[in-house]
């Protein structure tokens, strides 16, 4: 559609007249520039080849290098006349920019103009029906401009414009990093909003995805293709593993389908066609095998794995077994592949071992972080109030005036973007530090520290999986009244990893925030219905009014998985610059999930109460939660104490007097000797006539092995002696003295060798006396029981 004829060949004179004219724009100033700057650019085009002004430019080579057009001009106000006139030029439909060299070029309010120069109803319609949608007035103003430049540089009317061709659009802009507001090298993509309202219009076809997002995306694979994925080059074979994963369709789900093959076509099929090409069977020759389990024990950069690849073994096994098992069932079909299967038992020896280090990894990683939870909630709780409070006075001050929040002066820019905005409720708000004369995009701000404070309270009131928390909608709230009329409220959580439904009673905390997050999603209206992407089935959703759904650039679009991990991440840096411990140490989604079911059962819920919170069909799953602290161990212990002290007279345990305090200190006064401390207990005196160095209860000091050094050699002159006179009853007790002294002396250099002094300070005599403590003996508790 050309909107002012065919001006391929027109002359410059015609065009410049036609650049003065009002449909390009308001007259003044501006029609000026057009008609100066229309006449620079079409004389610096006349000075190259071709008939048509399309072969005039992309001879130039303003079409091939990302250079604006001002940069021909001698000075900045030629250079913007020049603007100017390309510009007109364009809304003429005169010149097919590429998307580069139409972006590097600034133009002010192209859409509009691009609108009112074209004269089409279609485009009237869609530039109505953005004006509408639910978003912000500057995503508005973005999807408005997506089409007019898409439709520019591919030189079509919006009625040519397919699926295709906004595809093409949005992958060119990301492929050059011309993607409004993201960063360089990221997944983000132009024309999402756009798409949403031409499909909404019904210009696409009707079997067209309702989001551009869900077009790109491929869904689930086949069989084929994930086998395919991994080069098995036998054809054989390769069909074997595909009618395997045929057969475990129905019991599998998808992304267990996708390990499977990787698995077996790719670490260990495709690895055996590696290590020995032209190998047909399934009969795996030991030295094949051994070279196979080397292989699987390292990454595709070398390092080890953590499991040695006992992750591989157990599918690849099971490959063989079922196949064996199939066999007795269809011979036909499987009795060929039956084989020995090259795995055995013994293999597998290690998988119990693995598994409890596992268990211990998780359980002093809960350790770790369960003390500091508590500084994790408050930061994020204080940001928020913080932020909120920030956002609020800078809303209610009006724009360009200045307003003060925590010591701190800001000012509130009266700029274009600070003026439009649709969302009454929470709109645009940005506000200029004094102190660094940055700009801070409050409301940005305030949102963020919203859905962290948000995240974070949810998971670790509720224990749920990331996944289960991005599926929460509107309608996973429901209510329950007990016969006695009392209302609970309930959260329904959708099957997910187990595929089996829960139900949790919310507790006050937990109500409170998912009231607050309700009320901030129904602030416009009700919560809008969107799909969501599961990562893991592949697979879009139906729309549903998700809870956790918010503004990305031009759309709406429920918070992934990742991107919640990756916040709260993100706190937790933030935090180790104030808090050491946090220093080299994140959570992550699941540790709330252990961190809920221990503190749980290790206040007296049933672990089978445990399990239906979290959605376990195995009780041990449930047990390799919560079995961090021992507590019921802790509990047993100190009940047997207490029954126990119990059955002792009742005087015993009355407080100490002075007397029987300094007889307590004497006697252990007297059990110090010169080569260290006896051990006997209180109140007993020495049964072994103090002969020390045969005594089991001598506890030699480390300093005191030069002694014994002496001492053996004393005793070696002695045995010498002995030996002289044949005193054969003082060389039998000289001996015995020696391997007692030897021992000792190894003994003492062991603990001197391995020992570190810990300062426990000096507690009072108060503390001393009511614990039964030693001054000169350190701490030394007097055990009545």
């Amino acid at each position: 559609m050309l909107p002012f004829g065919d001006l391929a060949q027109a002359s410059i004179e015609e065009l410049v007249e036609l650049a003065g004219s009002p449909t390009f724009g308001a007259m003044g100033k501006s029609l000026g520039k057009r008609r100066r700057g229309t006449r620079r650019l079409l004389n610096h085009l006349s000075e190259f080849t071709g008939e048509a002004w399309q072969q005039r430019w992309e001879a130039s080579g303003l079409n091939d290098l990302p250079r604006p057009v001002s940069d021909l001009a001698d000075n900045k106000y030629h250079g913007y006349d020049m603007t100017y006139g390309l510009k007109s030029l364009l809304l003429m439909r005169l010149i097919k920019p590429s998307l580069p060299a139409f972006r590097v070029n600034k133009f002010v309010d192209y859409a509009t103009l691009f609108r009112r120069s074209q004269q089409d109803p279609l485009l009237d319609k869609f530039f109505d029906q953005a004006r509408q949608t639910r978003s912000g007035t500057r995503h508005q103003d973005r999807a408005l401009f997506d089409v007019c430049c898409a439709l520019t540089t591919q030189g079509i009317s919006l009625t040519d414009l397919t699926p295709e061709g906004l595809l093409h659009y949005a992958n060119e802009c990301r492929r050059h990093d011309l993607v409004v507001g993201a960063r360089t090298g990221s997944n983000r993509f132009a024309g999402l909003l756009a798409w949403e309202i031409l499909h909404q219009m019904g210009h696409f076809p009707p079997d067209t995805p309702p989001t551009l997002r869900s077009f790109i995306y491929k869904g689930q694979r086949t069989p084929e293709q994930m086998v395919d994925h991994y080069g098995v080059r036998d054809p054989e074979i390769r069909q074997l593993i595909i009618d395997y994963l045929l057969r475990r369709q129905n019991d599998t789900d998808y992304n267990t389908r996708d390990g499977l093959a990787r698995a077996i076509a790719g670490r260990f099929w495709a690895t055996i066609e590696r290590l020995s090409p032209g190998h047909r069977s399934l009969t795996i020759p030991p030295e094949l095998y051994d070279q196979w389990r080397t292989h699987i024990r390292l990454r595709r950069d070398g390092t080890p794995r953590i499991d040695g690849g006992q992750s591989v073994l157990l599918p690849v096994r099971a490959f063989y077994l079922d196949i064996q098992s199939w066999a007795l069932e269809e011979p036909e079909r499987w009795g060929r592949w039956a084989a020995p299967c090259p795995i055995s038992p013994s293999d597998l020896r290690g998988m119990g071992a693995q598994r409890r280090r596992i268990k211990e990894r998780m359980t002093d990683r809960t350790r770790q972080r369960q003390p500091l939870l508590p500084a994790l909630i408050a930061h994020l709780d204080d940001r928020y109030v913080d932020i909120r409070k920030l956002y609020e006075t800078a809303r209610d001050t009006p724009l360009g005036a200045n307003f003060t929040h925590a010591g701190r002066a800001y000012t509130r820019p009266d700029e274009r973007q600070d003026r439009q905005t649709k969302d009454d409720t929470f709109p645009i708000v940005r506000g200029r530090d004094h102190a660094t004369g940055r700009i801070r995009k409050i409301h940005e701000e305030e949102e963020s520290a919203f859905w962290d404070w948000a995240h974070v309270e949810v998971l670790r009131h509720t224990g749920i999986r990331v996944e289960e928390l991005v599926e929460l909608a509107h309608t996973s709230i429901r209510q329950y009244q007990r016969p006695n009329g009392e209302v609970i409220a309930l959260l329904v959580i959708v099957p997910s990893k187990t595929d089996r439904e829960r139900v949790l009673p919310m507790s006050a905390e937990l109500f409170h925030v998912i009231a607050k997050i309700i009320t901030r999603q129904t602030a416009q209206g009700p919560i809008p219905s969107l799909p969501r992407y599961d990562g893991h089935e592949r697979l879009w959703t139906p729309p549903m009014p998700y809870l956790f759904q918010r503004q990305i650039g031009e759309v709406r679009r429920v918070t992934s998985p990742a991107t919640v991990l990756n916040n709260i991440r993100k706190q937790c840096q933030l935090l180790a610059g104030t808090n050491p411990a946090f220093q080299d140490l994140h959570f992550t989604p699941h540790d709330f999930r252990r961190l809920f079911v221990t503190d749980l059962v290790n206040n007296g819920l049933p672990i089978h109460i445990g399990a239906a919170l979290l959605g376990h069909l195995n009780l041990q799953t449930t047990q390799g939660y919560v079995a961090v602290f021992e507590e019921h161990v802790i509990q047993h212990v100190q009940q047997f104490l207490d029954r126990r002290r119990t059955l002792r007279p009742q005087e015993e345990y009355r407080p100490t007097t002075d007397e029987e305090w300094a007889e307590f200190e004497e006697h252990f006064d007297k059990r110090k000797v010169e080569l260290g401390s006896c051990g006997r207990p209180y109140g007993t005196s020495c049964q072994h006539e103090h002969a020390c160095l045969r005594c089991s209860q001598l506890h030699v000091n480390p300093k005191m092995v030069g002694r014994l050094d002496e001492l053996e050699a004393d005793l070696l002159a002695r045995k010498q002696r002995a030996i002289d006179e044949h005193w054969l009853g003082e060389i039998e007790g000289i001996d015995r003295t020696l391997t007692c002294l030897r021992g000792k002396r190894d003994d003492a250099r062991r603990l001197a060798h391995g020992s570190r002094i810990v300062a426990l300070g000096d507690p009072s005599r108060r503390f001393r006396r009511a614990h039964g403590v030693s001054a000169s003996s350190g701490l030394r508790v007097r055990m009545r029981s």
